[in-house]
């Protein structure tokens, strides 16, 4: 049995494609025989909610994982989607930071958890997962760097627009926080540059200016801008299940092939 990989999707700055990369990288993966399972800890819940989990069916939450009320498997919904879970959110997360302010272990709420279910697996009583990606909210907060302290790895989504670098600055210098005070293992899985438009000669220009900056760790693989991939959270379903056709949801089945083959070449080294 190969080791759980745990892939935190992050990135402070709001609509940047985060959820949707979250949402349609986990789906693609366990399109090509991956189990997945999606930690959905933003409280907006939007992850939950892109994978037709209704607000009335999430009895259980990452919030009560991160309080230590629940184990990931009693979490855990399955989705339409074969191979694909969930864990979903709810607006309680909002409250965790001053629920924690005074805990001692508040930076490992997540990775305690994550311990857990790895001893809960090796008993036989719990789903093993190749992969957990963990939608982050919008923003650096205690449930944010829980996640980072528990991941393996970030993956970034860039929104390609003026600001892109200087908001990526910032997450960067998390990371390196993170990696030299709570989780010395954790890298920066790969960059993706979301929401490029062609047509656009600013695209162009910050998909540049990234790779000048960050090489190759960022991805070939480019996420267009897609009417259909829009759409497609408000029917409740992935991209890749609401049109699998489309430029979006070829371009995150490539995304999918390239994480892993980073992972094949990681694991190879």
């Amino acid at each position: 049995m190969k080791k759980t990989r745990v892939i935190a999707v992050a990135n402070q700055k709001g609509g940047v494609g985060k959820t949707t990369t979250a949402i349609n990288l986990a789906t693609a993966l366990a399109a090509v025989g991956e189990s997945v399972l999606i930690l959905d800890i933003d409280a907006q819940g939007n992850a939950s909610t892109g994978l037709g989990v209704a607000a009335s069916s999430r009895k259980l939450t990452s919030y009560d994982v991160i309080m230590d009320e629940a184990s990931l498997a009693e979490a855990a919904i399955a989705t339409r989607i074969p191979n694909l879970s969930v864990i979903p959110a709810s607006v309680d997360l909002a409250g965790v930071e001053t629920e924690l302010a005074q805990a001692v272990n508040r930076a490992f709420r997540l990775r305690d958890a994550l311990a857990r279910h790895r001893v809960d697996v090796s008993r036989g009583d719990a789903t093993h997962y190749d992969f957990i990606l963990i939608d982050c909210p919008p923003s650096l907060n205690v449930v944010t760097i829980n996640a980072m302290t528990a991941a393996d790895a970030v993956l970034v989504p860039l929104q390609c627009e003026f600001f892109a670098l200087e908001g990526l600055t910032q997450l960067m210098r998390t990371v390196d926080l993170v990696k030299g005070s709570l989780n010395p293992a954790l890298e920066i899985q790969g960059i993706v540059l979301t929401m490029y438009d062609q047509r656009n000669n600013l695209s162009d220009q910050v998909a540049m200016d990234v790779r000048t900056h960050l090489g190759d760790k960022v991805y070939a693989t480019v996420i267009p801008r897609n009417v259909r991939v829009s759409e497609a959270p408000s029917f409740g379903k992935p991209a890749l299940l609401y049109d699998h056709k489309c430029s979006g949801s070829q371009a995150y089945m490539r995304l999918a092939s390239e994480v892993l083959q980073r992972e094949r070449t990681r694991l190879a080294a």
